[in-house]
């Protein structure tokens, strides 16, 4: 054929990633006590919440239930995905289970959409039909939830500088127990003021903080499950950089995709007119790996026109 078909760069093995990725490979490794107890403890109290919302009949306390769920729901779906991307891949299922990841990232966004659209809908209902609202049980579960958040984040404080996971699931704790806070305020308000639309106001300031932070989720989600290039990747640069390589005269067919939350992959082919196509390949291996992180590679050497290749 005179071309390097499909060599691929298998030099990453298992273990170049998980050292290449640290700990991003696993959002939430169920090995560690901390997420099972942050899990167990938070369901648990999202439960409770929910169902105490709807006896004092507040809104506030169900959308601070919906908001301490989402990130339960995060945990929980990072966590089976993540064990479910290090299980091995078959002989039909090539890639194994990795795009998990990516459907549990879209099934937790469209999840907490849902959520956002029933507590939005039930708030609306409210300022047409205000209910009155037991402020007593609502400052004391809200305050609750801002100990059991506050508590979960310090488990994870003195890791979080050192996994970016640990980091995510710190800083989403300390932002619940803020949301909480925020609930308890409200309640105090409406307990010394007898104004019960505050409680519909607050619910739907939790309801846009929720959307805020799933509409990225949402759109990233989407990207990947469409093989959409990942977001820290600029395609038009990586292009770019296999054309500056030396010898190298055309770049076509590149394909840029997400392998799941946290790997990628891509082909090209690229057209060339050195003698040393091994080495050209390391370059362009190396150059896809260090410089944009992509450690699945196949590139298709070309040193000229091919029967096999229309686009060439």
């Amino acid at each position: 054929m005179g071309h390097d078909h499909s060599r691929h760069n298998h030099g990453h093995g298992h273990g170049g990633h998980s050292h290449a990725h640290g700990h991003s490979h696993a959002p939430a490794d169920t090995g560690d006590w901390r997420y099972l107890v942050g899990l167990t403890v938070n369901l648990v109290f999202v439960a409770v919440e929910f169902g105490a919302g709807w006896i004092a009949q507040s809104t506030a306390l169900m959308a601070d239930a919906g908001h301490n769920l989402s990130d339960v729901l995060g945990l929980a779906l990072a966590g089976g995905a993540a064990w479910l991307a290090r299980r091995a891949a078959g002989s039909q299922r090539t890639y194994g289970f990795r795009k998990a990841t990516v459907l549990a990232a879209l099934a937790n966004a469209i999840l907490l959409l849902f959520a956002c659209g029933a507590i939005a809908w039930e708030a609306a209902h409210r300022f047409s039909d205000p209910a009155s609202v037991d402020s007593v049980t609502v400052m004391v579960v809200a305050g609750i939830g801002f100990v059991i958040n506050l508590g979960t984040a310090l488990l994870f404080m003195k890791d979080q500088h050192k996994d970016l996971n640990v980091r995510g699931a710190y800083l989403h704790m300390m932002a619940d127990a803020g949301v909480s806070l925020g609930v308890v305020v409200a309640g105090a308000a409406i307990m010394f003021t007898g104004f019960s639309l505050i409680d519909p106001i607050v619910s739907l300031v939790i309801v846009a903080v929720i959307l805020i932070g799933t509409w990225g989720l949402l759109r990233d989600s989407v990207d990947l499950a469409l093989d959409a290039a990942p977001a820290g990747i600029r395609v038009d640069d990586l292009r770019a950089a296999l054309l500056a390589l030396p010898g190298v005269t055309a770049v076509h067919d590149l394909h840029v995709w997400g392998l799941s939350t946290t790997d990628a992959a891509m082909t090209a082919h690229l057209v060339h007119d050195r003698p040393d196509a091994a080495a050209l390949l390391t370059q362009a291996q190396s150059l896809a790996r260090d410089q944009f992180g992509v450690g699945h590679t196949t590139f298709q050497l070309e040193t000229g026109a091919l029967p096999d290749c229309p686009a060439c």
